[in-house]
């Protein structure tokens, strides 16, 4: 299809819609059919390197699709990192499906802007539909449901999906804050105190700063080996008891279960009990290993989450929902929409009154649920998976992945030249070189530069009580396990060539 003229320019007209959209499904299964064939970390990490091929102003007239597939195939997929690549074991994953990739179209698509009840009352309905769903799947207890509070926001629990866990933690620190200081008044603000560990992600401290606490008030509380680098009530008592005698007022404590570094998981139900005893709000961050917890075996790693006022987790990173997909759950809605709501006159209804008074008391406002007005149909995405997929299906999928895991883990508990550095809990392996020091560490960091180099593996890594680690992450939608045996082999010879040098 060649370029638009002006006076024929239909953005929606349906022809033009489906062989664009043609042109794209065939572009990106040709994508996939090839992923493994590209380099997993982007090609040419030169700065600058795309402004330097286009042009500097946009088209005065459009142009055709294939034209415009053609230069992302030559400019832009040289200078990806490719996170659906098999052999990508880097951070956590961004997981991609075909039904995940369906629902998106689905949801890019019908492109409603579901921030209230009124605005697209399916989208809302099925989104806390979806919400509880996932609350069972993954053993939540029942006041976090909608349906196990007599009804969707009825003072019970409930639901929202949002964009990611920041978002999330950004509004549970709000609501907290909120509450607080209607305990102690506004002024208090200054003595409002947040905990974490020292393997609790970055996110709170940046979303603590967001909603006015000082960064002097932020507790990073230090972990062991002896705990499997978790949080333990203990010191996390010890901390708060502390600052209590200083005339501090203890807010918000978060329990990780699956930390980015090398997933570790707290005492959910020990931290809870210490939280209850302070009046501080408590949430739990899933975002990873959440996913895991759709099966029994997992389960146990939430006990405890009766305690919890929030928990969180991503289905698009480990449950092959593509970006972006958070649910958040809290047991108290009103305490959220309380710091988050807004109720200016353009959106009520044009008949007068709110939705909730004209659609009864059931219906949602997911606009007072988050930070922004406007958002997406999310629950789709989310659904289309869970549907196509199944619980089952779903299961398997974590499972395999767990399976490749505990190969790696074997393979590098078996080679005297390596260690296992933490415990692996889920599909995360944290490993080193062997050697002590400066100089182990310069070791790895060679070691893990080199594999990243080569083009055919891509890992990241974490520092622990001062050491090194290589982290290979096993969530990749494509990776089985000849792409993971692959791995080993490639960090074994790189490792083997390194020694001989030195």
């Amino acid at each position: 299809m060649g370029s638009l003229p002006l006076d024929a320019l239909q953005p929606l007209d349906p022809d033009t819609f489906a062989a664009d959209s043609s042109a794209v499904v065939d572009f990106l299964a040709g994508y996939y059919r090839d992923v493994d064939k590209y380099p997993v970390r982007a090609a040419d990490l030169e700065p600058g390197r795309l402004r330097r091929l286009l042009p500097e102003a946009a088209p005065e007239f459009g142009e055709p699709a294939e034209r415009i597939l053609a230069d992302v195939r030559r400019d832009v997929l040289p200078g990806l990192t490719h996170w659906q690549s098999p052999s990508f074991f880097a951070y956590f994953p961004m997981n991609a499906s075909a039904a995940g990739f369906a629902g998106e179209m689905l949801s890019v698509g019908l492109n409603v802007v579901p921030f209230m009840w009124v605005a697209s009352p399916a989208a809302v309905e099925l989104e806390a539909v979806v919400v509880d769903w996932m609350a069972r799947l993954v053993g939540l207890p029942d006041r976090f449901l909608f349906s196990g509070s007599g009804g969707c926001g009825g003072g019970g629990g409930g639901g929202v999906l949002q964009g990611s866990t920041c978002e999330a933690v950004v509004c549970t620190l709000a609501a907290a804050r909120d509450r607080a200081l209607g305990r102690i008044g506004h002024e208090g603000i200054v003595k409002l105190v947040v905990y974490a560990s020292d393997q609790t992600h970055a996110t709170f401290q940046k979303g603590a700063r967001l909603v006015g606490i000082t960064p002097a008030n932020f507790r990073v509380v230090p972990t062991a080996a002896a705990s499997g680098y978790a949080l333990t009530g203990a010191a996390v008592r010890a901390a708060v008891e502390g600052d209590v005698a200083r005339g501090l007022v203890p807010l918000y404590l978060c329990a990780t279960v699956g930390t980015t570094g090398i997933g570790a998981v707290d005492p959910v139900r020990e931290l809870g009990e210490v939280a209850r005893r302070h009046g501080m709000w408590l949430h739990v961050d899933a975002a990873y290993a959440g996913s895991a917890a759709i099966c029994p075996e997992y389960q146990g790693y939430l006990d405890g989450a009766e305690l919890a006022d929030s928990v969180s987790m991503n289905p698009h990173k480990w449950f092959l929902t593509n970006m972006d997909c958070c649910c958040l759950w809290v047991a108290s809605p009103a305490a959220l929409t309380a710091a988050l709501s807004t109720d200016p006159e353009y959106l009520k209804n044009a008949g007068g009154g709110k939705p909730q008074a004209a659609a009864g008391a059931g219906a949602i406002d997911y606009k007072d649920w988050q930070i922004s007005l406007s958002r997406r149909f999310r629950a789709m995405k989310l659904w289309f998976v869970l549907r196509r997929y199944g619980a089952a299906g779903m299961r398997a999928h974590i499972r395999r992945h767990v399976a490749m895991a505990e190969w790696f883990e074997r393979a590098v508990s078996a080679d005297e030249r390596f260690e296992v550095v933490a415990k692996r809990r889920f599909s995360l392996v944290c490993f080193r070189l062997r050697g002590g020091g400066g100089g182990g560490d310069a070791m790895n960091r060679e070691l893990l530069a080199a594999v990243n180099a080569s083009g055919r593996a891509f890992m990241t890594h974490f520092v622990v009580e001062g050491k090194f680690v290589i982290r290979l992450a096993v969530d990749g939608a494509m990776t089985e396990m000849r792409h993971v045996g692959d791995a080993w082999e490639l960090v074994q010879r790189t490792a083997e060539q390194l020694l001989q040098r030195r």
